[in-house]
């Protein structure tokens, strides 16, 4: 083995925090130890601290804010931008220099992720960064990290596993690899969170996991982290006499976590202070949000704080008077987060969905309906079929876990575990069968990190692997022949280009039906998903669809080359996809009349790759 790639490496990178641990592959052992990398950052202007956790915020100081003297890290002198505890401890106090959330930005395709426009709504002497660039920065620190207390063996040449939600599409994974290359990370796997979940419990559980789950079980993974609620469904089979796990479906991106959570606690004592007299300004209200996260993650942990005070800043007597203080306590917590979050529902109701406004801020996709169970419950029902293939038998209304993995920091709180486990037993027993078994024992901080890392020793022929390929069915646009019609564009239909399932490092053979590709001239190529449409095989045409089954993605605008033809020109072609080891989706079209391809990524850089 190549001395310098001596470790497997797994990095989460998160909404709220980051995470990076490790395997020493070298180590000679059958179940090598885990370590999670202590990652030194400034948690205030000239003090460095361990943490195992790097908190995913990034913020703009004023140049009289700090100084470069105060700003030194083991490995020389920090950025510009401050990342980690010092800056969401200072955004806390100045939220306008504050930027967070980059990874729910980064899968919005409603905005272009290599524009710098964060922090949102900012003076134009706050210098502004991407989500990209964001994300950048929290991988570089972490490199250097790494780095600098593992001298001989820089990241760059070990094998690093970078977790993605499951519910990303192809567009954020790519951007993913993007912020991982920018950095020197080339041998690079990408992993969707709730498997690096599970896999961290099956690592922690050692040869115990055998007992825990048997064959028949459909293990509900719920993952609730800063800015997302991820779902996950993995059966469990037998193969030889040996169990074996398949990922069967991923629900939709939810746009709802702990991010909404602080808003709603932060809305609360606001009410609180009005009823006082005391009015807020929009940006303090910012600022009460960043001082609710602290605060919640405080009396939902095992402190055993009942309240925590909250100081609101201010700009000066003129606006204000005095700083305001309040306090959040830890039951105006739990009936917030349990009731508002976790409502007690019935597994027929589903997210309410408001009409919405025709103008808004530009602002996160955040989802409408905040009962985090109505989204569960939804998709237990979409997913109702899920395990047929595998079982022979559907779940009738709705799919019914056997088994339950908790994951995301959100969940820590035994309030909202409890609430949450109560909610799907309910749903079970009304069903007539056995409440589903919480697999005890996950690390809900560190788990995707811990996870990540082990599935890079599993990859070298180790334990156990988790099967499921791309979670779902994607599809391309095909525009319909026919004459102009006033008011009415062609019909599309929808050609199945991967499959359910597709294993990375895979293709489809090509068409068996030709289609017009025009190159040389700018075009669109319109794309679809489905996590529903199991049986659809590369090439299955589709003429209409329930619009449930189907989901558009954002659109590729392209100017493929002209190869030695016309701009303008049709090329007949047929199609073909491929799956590239990092979980991407790249289509081919290959024309008849020679051995060329053009190839167009699920990228948003506006072109074709």
């Amino acid at each position: 083995m190549n001395e310098s790639g001596r470790y497997a490496v797994g990095i989460d990178l998160g909404t709220t925090n980051s995470v990076v641990a490790y395997v020493d592959l070298q180590s000679g052992e059958d179940n090598p130890a885990l370590t999670v990398l202590p990652i030194p950052q400034l948690t205030q202007p000239g003090v460095v601290e361990n943490r195992n956790q790097l908190p995913s915020f990034l913020y703009q100081p004023h140049e009289s804010e700090v100084s470069a003297q105060e700003l030194v890290l083991p490995w020389g002198n920090s950025e510009s931008s401050l990342v980690g505890v010092i800056a969401r401890h200072l955004g806390s106090k100045t939220p306008l220099r504050l930027v967070s959330s980059a990874k729910s930005w980064l899968c919005h395709g409603g905005v272009d992720r290599h524009a710098a426009f964060l922090p949102l709504n900012t003076p134009e002497d706050v210098a502004k960064v991407s989500p990209l660039q964001a994300s950048i920065a929290y991988l570089h620190h972490m490199k250097a990290a790494w780095n600098h207390q593992h001298p001989g063996f820089a990241l760059e040449q070990q094998d690093v596993t970078l977790t993605v939600p499951a519910s990303f599409d192809p567009a954020a994974r790519d951007l993913t690899v993007e912020a991982a290359r920018a950095i020197g990370l080339h041998n690079l796997t990408l992993l969707e969170e709730p498997q690096a979940a599970l896999y961290s419990w099956i690592k922690s559980s050692g040869e115990q996991w055998r007992k825990t789950v048997k064959v028949g079980d459909v293990i509900l993974v719920v993952d609730v982290g800063g800015g997302t609620t991820d779902l996950s469904l993995i059966a469990v089979t037998e193969e030889d006499g040996n169990l074996q796990l398949n990922r069967i479906a991923v629900g939709d991106h939810i746009l709802l976590g702990g991010d909404n959570m602080d808003l709603a606690l932060a809305y609360r004592l606001k009410a609180k202070l009005d009823a006082e007299g005391k009015q807020l300004q929009p940006w303090q209200i910012q600022a009460l949000t960043h001082g609710c996260r602290d605060a919640k993650e405080i009396l939902l942990g095992d402190s055993g704080e009942t309240a925590v005070p909250i100081v609101v800043p201010s700009r000066g007597s003129k606006l204000l008077g005095a700083t305001l203080r309040t306090e959040l306590t830890r039951e105006e917590v739990e009936q917030t987060l349990v009731d508002g979050f976790f409502p007690q529902v019935g597994i027929h109701e589903h997210p309410r969905q408001a009409l919405r406004g025709a103008l808004s801020q530009l602002g996160l996709p955040y989802a409408q309906d905040a009962g985090i169970t109505r989204h569960l419950a939804a998709f237990l029902a979409k997913q109702a079929n899920a395990a047929v293939d595998l079982f022979g038998h559907t779940g009738a209304d709705f799919i019914k876990p056997t088994a339950v993995l908790l994951n995301g920091g959100v969940l820590k709180a035994p309030a909202l575990a409890q609430r949450l486990m109560s909610v799907i037993n309910g749903w079970l027993q009304q069903a007539g069968v056995e409440a589903a078994r919480l697999l005890e024992g996950a690390d809900l901080d560190l788990a995707v990190a811990r996870g990540a890392a082990y599935y890079g020793f599993v990859r070298k022929g180790h334990g156990v692997r988790i099967r499921g390929g791309i979670a779902n069915a994607y599809y391309v646009g095909i525009e319909s022949a026919m004459p102009a019609v006033p008011g009415m564009a062609p019909p599309i239909q929808a050609l199945c280009v991967a499959p359910f399932g597709m294993e990375e490092g895979s293709e489809t053979s090509p068409s068996f039906a030709e289609f017009g590709l025009i190159v040389g001239e700018p075009v669109q190529f319109h794309f679809f998903g489905s996590s529903v449409r199991r049986d659809d095989k590369a090439g299955t045409l589709l003429e209409d669809w329930d619009r449930s089954e189907l989901e558009e993605l954002p659109p590729i605008q392209a100017q493929l080359p002209v190869e030695g033809r016309r701009a303008g020109e049709v090329v007949p072609v047929r199609l073909a996809a491929r799956v590239t080891e990092l979980g991407t989706l790249c289509l081919e079209a290959i024309p008849r009349d020679s051995s060329q391809r053009w190839q167009v990524e699920f990228d948003v850089r506006g072109g074709a790759a």
